[in-house]
């Protein structure tokens, strides 16, 4: 009886260890996500191609990006930036700051149920 006794109170302290490490655990977590990343932040605001105008002016300006991108998380944690940033007004106002972005576009139509581009309908006729 003695030893069914001690080894229910092994269990019951293993559990109760248990519980207070996932407290502890339960803690922490929130800390983490007091202070989001400047990414997790965009990622908030940022619709449609943003994302794409976001990475090309990365790559084409990797000096330049770092300051407009903490610029961006700043207005928007402080409020001034309220509406979600669309591709077009972000490449609208990195062009207003000088950043002239190269896109890399395609002209497409559609003809007959598919998508062409130019040159494919120029070989065609």
């Amino acid at each position: 009886m003695d030893a069914e006794l001690d080894r229910l109170k092994r269990l019951r302290m293993l559990e109760l260890q248990r519980r207070m490490l996932q407290d502890e655990n339960a803690e922490k977590e929130p800390e983490k996500s007091k202070d989001p990343s400047p990414r997790e932040i965009l990622e908030t605001m940022f619709s449609g191609r943003a994302w794409e105008v976001y990475e090309t002016a990365k790559v084409q300006y990797s000096t330049v990006m770092p300051q407009i991108e903490q610029t961006l998380v700043e207005g928007i944690k402080s409020g001034k930036i309220k509406d979600s940033i669309d591709g077009e007004s972000l490449f609208v106002f990195l062009r207003r700051l000088g950043l002239n972005v190269r896109l890399n576009t395609k002209i497409r139509y559609k003809e007959h149920g598919e998508l062409k581009t130019i040159g494919q309908r120029i070989q065609e006729t």
